[in-house]
């Protein structure tokens, strides 16, 4: 079913129905993560507070607020501000525009007086991001500049230093500078959003004279769809795949019916090089670690065929999981799921057939499948959706695909093999598990904001947060990255537990869904009670939080020998385990120590 917040929206009619939308949200009963969102403004910011949490709602984030007094963000931030730090925020959005640069460079100016300038109005803005990272450890996003309406020097106002256009352009690129050395801020782009939407629409002058709107009543629906992809983004709420129909989805028309020469495809039509277009751009997903799959009413032969058209630039090798038959679509998004190891709501299913997209999102409410319209409208519909939003980007994501095909391979092998123990030894698997290292500290955090089944707390941590545990001597921490015969799997296990005298709490233990089965987490116990003893520790507590997603893993600490002392009515549990006669469990990976040696477990 299509939801009004899908884009492409109505905006106009989100505006209106706000409020009744607010408390249909409210009154379902579905799992949300619970943030606090410091909104420091330099205009007006009631209504996009508003429609902010709606969006942030229907991406499955609560959001409570902090909004500053109007214009006041640079006191709010430069100074202390108790109620500030008493609301100890999540996050900070900063929402300035061009509204609040106070000045602009004049004709008469001269090149070093312009300079002056313009170092004046960014160490403004570079001081308040200073400060604000000094006081409270957590992401910022701030909104880069909007171009000015008007263009007093016409064409050359974009090149001429005297120019507004020129002027904003060098403050946009000066913020890009410090997005780009400093971890956990993020620009808010309404340089482009302003474009997209029309720049004179958007800087409608009434609003600002008579509301104090930084942009018209009408952008705010696009803006606050925009921001709540870079929030869900910083807490895991990203897909993962697409599930990509073929005929009249990769190529126009029915490949079955008329054969590889017949389908529309490349740059001999029009209709064929939108279709070569859209080819591309998946392409570049794929290429960000983004999973491509297909699920096609098609024989396997004639889905080759197209995929293997001389002017397809998808190739099968291009995919992980192909499905071209004649099983219904909502049973085949279900096996893909399984055989990639992820939820369906991780997906992201693309058809140009909307019984077929009715169909799934009926049986699976999480997944997504956009109204993609025609095929010039593919991509930008798509794009604007905001799916994979992009907040961090690792070694691990641009290897993902790879290891998912190594993961084919493996599954392969293992069918070849009746003992499971012999498959393990076969895969020649090595491991280092050791401390937190700044290298892997964006996927350790990735992979605390995206595992969802093999977790055991799902607690959810910020770069910031992550590097303040990793400082602090009263924790043990453990990362774990696996190797094979086929391939690196990357930091796949993730283990943090606080010392209280001789008791370690193990506050999160998770593990991609990637390596299930292959008895990492034996690998991981055995370091994480050898590092314990080594802390003076003798008991280990496990802690379960039951979520809609984690029952795979509800008695996981059974399985490793700890006693249950205690569970709840919500099925939350406590486990507990005495490490002083511990003997080692993984017999099948071979770990590797600081000088890259393996030795035997």
């Amino acid at each position: 079913m299509h939801s009004p917040f899908a884009y492409p929206f109505d905006g106009e009619w989100i505006l209106k129905k706000r409020k009744s939308l607010k408390k249909e949200f409210l009154a379902m009963n579905v799992p949300r993560l619970s943030k606090k969102i410091a909104v420091l403004g330099g205009s007006t910011t009631h209504d996009i507070i508003a429609i902010l949490e709606l969006f942030l709602l229907y991406h499955g984030i609560a959001p409570s607020f902090y909004e500053s007094a109007y214009g006041m963000y640079w006191q709010e931030a430069m100074f202390d501000s108790q109620s500030l730090t008493d609301f100890e925020p999540d996050l900070i959005f900063i929402h300035t525009s061009s509204r609040n640069i106070p000045s602009f460079p004049s004709i008469s100016m001269s090149k070093e007086e312009i300079e002056a300038l313009f170092q004046e109005q960014y160490q403004h803005f570079r001081t308040m991001w200073d400060r604000l990272f000094e006081r409270y450890a957590c992401p910022i996003i701030q909104n880069n500049f909007e171009l000015p309406y008007y263009r007093l020097m016409g064409n050359q106002d974009v090149w001429d230093i005297h120019g507004r256009g020129h002027y904003i352009q060098k403050l946009n690129q000066s913020f890009n500078e410090y997005a780009s050395s400093h971890e956990n801020f993020y620009i808010h782009d309404i340089h482009y959003l302003s474009a997209a939407f029309g720049l004179h629409q958007w800087a409608d002058p009434s609003y600002w004279n008579m509301y104090k709107y930084a942009l018209s009543f009408p952008a705010i629906p696009e803006f606050c769809h925009s921001l709540a992809n870079i929030i869900k983004s910083l807490y895991g709420k990203n897909k993962k795949a697409f599930v990509l129909d073929l005929d009249n989805t990769l190529w126009g028309g029915v490949i079955g019916d008329q054969g590889p020469e017949g389908i529309a495809l490349g740059p001999d039509t029009p209709m064929g090089e939108a279709y070569r277009e859209f080819q591309s751009y998946l392409k570049e997903y794929s290429q960000m670690g983004i999973l491509l799959n297909i699920s096609s009413k098609n024989q396997e032969e004639n889905a080759l065929a197209g995929l293997n058209h001389p002017d397809s630039l998808l190739k099968p090798e291009d995919f992980i999981v192909i499905k071209a038959n004649w099983e219904p679509k909502d049973q085949n998004l279900a096996n893909i799921a399984e055989e990639l190891n992820i939820l369906p709501e991780s997906l992201v299913f693309v058809d140009d057939n909307p019984a077929e997209r009715e169909i799934v999102t009926r049986q699976f409410p999480g997944v997504s499948a956009p109204n993609i319209g025609d095929v010039e409208q593919y991509i930008r519909r798509i794009d604007g959706s905001g799916f994979f939003e992009m907040t961090s980007f690792s070694e691990d994501d641009k290897k993902r695909s790879e290891m998912y095909k190594e993961n084919a391979l493996r599954t392969k092998l293992q069918h070849s093999f009746s003992d499971y123990t012999e498959y393990l030894q076969s895969l020649q698997m090595t491991a280092k598990i050791k401390d937190f290292e700044p290298l892997y500290m964006n996927r350790i955090v990735q992979l605390t904001n995206k595992s969802n089944q093999f977790n055991l707390t799902t607690k959810r941590y910020t770069l910031s947060e992550m590097e303040a545990l990793a400082a602090n001597s009263e924790y043990i921490r453990l990362c774990g990255k696996l190797e094979d015969k086929f391939g690196d799997n990357g930091v796949v296990s993730v283990i943090i537990g606080k010392k209280e005298k001789d008791c370690l709490h193990i506050e999160l233990w998770l593990m991609s869904c990637r390596v299930l089965k292959r008895d990492m987490e034996l690998a991981m116990l055995d370091k994480l009670v050898e590092e314990s003893k080594k802390a003076g520790i003798h008991i280990l507590y496990g802690y379960y939080y039951k979520t809609s997603k984690n029952a795979m893993v509800k008695e996981f600490y059974g399985s490793l020998g700890f006693e249950k002392i205690k569970e709840e009515d919500d099925e939350t549990s406590l486990w507990r385990l005495f490490i002083e006669n511990y003997e080692n469990k993984n017999t099948v990976i071979q770990l590797v120590d600081e000088r890259e040696e393996p030795y035997e477990p």
